[in-house]
């Protein structure tokens, strides 16, 4: 069920730059917490312990976070996903390489979503993404020769997983990009390493992606959602949460504007070009990272009506949605299951 209301009486509005605003509002630091911050990920990673003042284990998330870029960075030569795309890994008589298992677990999940939308999300999005920069400020857009070369190159029904830990691409020229999914991943394995060390309260940010290990004392955390290209970064609500995670996939993120018109990083596999379906961002709310990190890039690439539909199928899992006319619209569940705080 969908439901509607206008951003002048939205509860909510959505956004993600969550953690700072989430300290500052109730979540201070308490005697005992420990925090490691550092720019991993092509992004900024901060990791708050509460129930431990052992230091060393939330530098041990910083240094995860290591390990797992050299697994799934698409553009360091020295990942191993960089080595899968551009043919260095072992390979077989038959056209298998031979990757490891955190590598091959993240594509397989991939390459789900890319079922479930029928390819409006693509983890086989590589030949695009190498041709577009969000972050250079050249607001440079490829040619569209470029662009119509590559699109058949981006249809994940063209990556073939093969027990144990076996990837073989049907074109030469394909390539993956595991950018709407890796960072959830690691958060996962972050909290699955906290929870190993006998931590029960934490809080992982991982540029956007906000992970709650239990809650915060006897509360939950409350997480702050910001506003899409809001100049003053504004907090519209606070959402309290307590075992989940927190994703939003947005225009506002990684873009440029040339000529009127906007240009962000999520690609639509059918014209090499950003998606232009109305939307300006979505956010999923459920226990697992990397879940919820696909599930907001495959809902906002499906569009409003088919990405609610998908939603409101899956257990466990809820979102909500701005248009870019200022408009909201969420899952059933959205209002049922989490406690929605306004800001005075």
């Amino acid at each position: 069920m969908k439901k509607r209301f206008s951003a002048v009486s939205a509860v909510i509005a959505l956004g993600l730059f969550l953690l700072l605003l989430s300290l500052r509002q109730n979540n201070s630091v308490q005697e005992n917490a420990v925090t490691a911050t550092g720019y991993k990920l092509n992004t900024y990673v901060t990791v708050t312990i509460y129930d431990s003042d052992n230091e060393a284990l939330a530098d041990e998330c910083l240094a995860l976070c290591d390990k797992y870029e050299l697994i799934f960075s698409r553009t360091n030569p020295e990942s191993e996903l960089y080595l899968l795309n551009h043919g260095l890994l072992p390979r077989s008589e038959d056209g298998y390489y031979t990757v490891s298992e955190d590598l091959y677990h993240a594509i397989e999940i991939g390459k789900k979503y890319s079922d479930l939308s029928d390819n409006a999300f693509s983890i086989a999005l590589e030949p695009l993404t190498s041709l577009w920069n969000f972050t250079d400020g050249t607001d440079s857009i490829p040619a569209k020769s470029k662009l119509d070369s590559a699109l058949p190159l981006v249809n994940s029904e063209d990556v073939l997983l093969r027990a144990p830990n076996q990837i073989a691409f049907l074109k030469h020229g394909m390539g993956i990009d595991l950018g709407a999914i890796a960072k959830g991943y690691i958060a996962d394995r972050l909290k699955e390493y906290l929870l190993s060390q006998n931590v029960n309260s934490a809080l992982i940010y991982l540029g956007g992606n906000v992970l709650c290990i239990g809650q915060k004392g006897n509360a939950p955390f409350r997480i702050g959602i910001e506003k899409p290209f809001d100049a003053d970064g504004e907090a519209a609500a606070i959402l309290k949460i307590a075992d989940n995670s927190v994703v939003t996939s947005g225009t506002y993120q990684r873009c440029f504007e040339k000529d009127g018109v906007l240009y962000h990083h999520i690609l639509d596999s059918r014209t090499g070009y950003p998606y232009q379906n109305g939307l300006s961002a979505v956010t999923i709310i459920t226990d697992s990272s990397t879940d919820a990190d696909a599930l907001s890039t495959t809902c906002f690439s499906l569009g409003l009506e088919d990405g609610l539909k998908l939603l409101e199928s899956l257990e466990n899992a809820d979102g909500f949605f701005i248009t870019e006319d200022g408009e909201y619209y969420y899952t059933e569940g959205f209002l049922k299951k989490y406690d929605v705080e306004r800001i005075p």
